[in-house]
């Protein structure tokens, strides 16, 4: 009769943030019990897993205190699961505190070792999953991802370069004799702020690593640094804060989650008289075509989060407009993630409701790809979007950077984009609030404008 094995039984389940670009993961050790990795604020993903497959969450893994997100390991812990972190991080939860080579007797003949990858954080541990002494499977934060590793100029600028290097020396370290078949699974992945030199992958194997990732592949310190650093783009303003709210710990919700109030047409006037931010999450034609005046629009999508972390400051009180049809739960799951915890509630019947009362609204203008664009053209994107591409003429100033960067902007007739419309609406909104008129959104941004075939001008 064959034996099965630990190896056989385990199952890992990852757990998208399409927003963040994130990834968690649900380890299922084969005896009913679970193991989750860097998992986020809102704990309902994880339940449902649990539940749907009779799992009992028995640990909650941290691989850094992550800039990002609030981690939702005390969440995990408030129902049972031990928290397993690195001891530098000096976590006020409790949990254990995990050094370099340490191991966790998972159970089931599994055991987890602590390896640590200092880089994109000083305290940073991966977790290596055994079988005995067969490896099946390593989880690498952000010390290796497909095609880069997190980046290192999260905690201070004179540390950034100190953490490169020892990002290099560390990973290929402690990897150096694991089998190239061995699984890595990141926490950070496309799209994340967090990241440099990605792939779009979100999983990977070890030997494709080592003979595609500069991390690996990169014999010279020196060049690696120098290539590593070169890359590193802007990343949102609270990741600054994070960090300490995680090593902290944040308040503690469940998986029911705070519901949004019901406000009237008046007491959102107060609302906003008394300094609350009116935050619009309507899709940007919808804002476009008539919003409260000094609105702020942030359209509900996968990277809501983000850009309300970057762009509203973090002790303001929220107020929403929403459309009928849009998920009030993920909006508060989102904001929550990020530590935006303040709300009063939405305008109870949105637009319409603000219409019947008759008070006054304002639009912008979106254009077609077609039209005739105003003198000046605004492109809001990330650097690497600019340089991989852009509408001739146009000036630049990512949308992270246009509350600072106002005197720059002329006070004409302004057309606005970015890659599709979203941000592009978000900064008009910011550029109205300050005084700025005559506004326009290029209607499918710079996707639209490539599609049709219109000029482009390329480095």
């Amino acid at each position: 009769m064959n034996r099965t094995t630990a190896t056989q039984r385990v199952e890992i389940v990852p757990i998208l943030d399409e927003g963040l670009g994130n990834q968690s993961y649900v380890v299922a050790l084969g005896d009913g019990r679970a193991l989750v990795i860097d998992p986020s604020r809102d704990p309902l993903p994880y339940f449902e897993i649990a539940d749907r497959r009779s799992l009992q969450i028995a640990y909650a893994a941290e691989t850094h205190l992550h800039a990002d997100f609030i981690s939702g390991s005390r969440e995990l812990a408030a129902r049972g699961a031990t928290i397993l972190a690195p001891a530098a991080a000096e976590l006020q939860a409790a949990h254990r505190g995990l050094k370099n080579g340490d191991e966790v007797d998972l159970g089931a003949g599994l055991r987890l070792r602590a390896l640590a990858t200092p880089g994109h954080t000083p305290e940073h541990l991966s977790y290596l999953l055994l079988d005995g002494d067969n490896p099946l499977a390593l989880f690498s934060g952000g010390a290796l991802i497909p095609g880069g590793a997190a980046r290192t100029d999260l905690i201070e600028p004179r540390q950034t370069e100190p953490l490169a290097r020892a990002l290099h020396q560390a990973v290929r370290r402690q990897l150096a004799g694991l089998p190239d078949a061995l699984s890595v699974y990141p926490t950070h992945g496309g799209g994340s702020f967090c990241s440099a030199g990605i792939g779009g992958d979100r999983t990977t194997t070890l030997g494709r690593e080592r003979l595609m990732n500069p991390l690996l592949k990169t014999e010279n310190e020196d060049a690696f640094v120098r290539a590593f650093l070169g890359g590193l783009g802007t990343y949102p303003s609270y990741f600054r804060r994070l960090r300490a709210v995680n090593r902290q710990g944040a308040r503690l919700y469940g998986p029911r989650l705070p519901e949004l109030a019901r406000m009237s047409v008046d007491a959102v006037r107060h609302g906003l008289d008394t300094a609350a931010t009116l935050i619009d999450t309507r899709p940007y034609p919808e804002f476009a075509s008539g919003q409260v005046p000094g609105a702020l629009s942030i359209a509900l999508r996968p990277a809501f989060a983000s850009w309300l972390g970057w762009i509203v400051p973090a002790d303001r009180t929220l107020i929403f407009v929403m459309g009928p049809e849009q998920d009030r739960r993920d909006l508060v799951s989102q904001c929550l993630k990020v530590g935006y915890e303040k709300f009063l509630g939405e305008l109870d019947g949105g637009m319409v409701a603000w219409r019947a009362a008759g008070l006054p609204e304002r639009t912008v203008t979106l254009r077609d790809v077609s039209d005739d664009l105003d003198p000046t053209v605004l492109d809001v994107r990330q650097q690497n979007e600019w340089d991989a591409g852009r509408l001739p003429g146009a000036r630049h100033i990512e949308l992270g950077s246009i509350r600072d960067a106002n005197g720059l902007i002329p006070s004409g007739p302004l057309t606005i984009y970015c890659r599709h419309g979203d941000r592009a609406m978000t900064a008009a909104s910011l550029l109205e609030a300050t005084g700025h008129r005559t506004l326009a959104v290029l209607a499918g941004g710079f996707q639209a404008w490539s599609v049709a075939g219109r000029p482009v001008t390329l480095d």
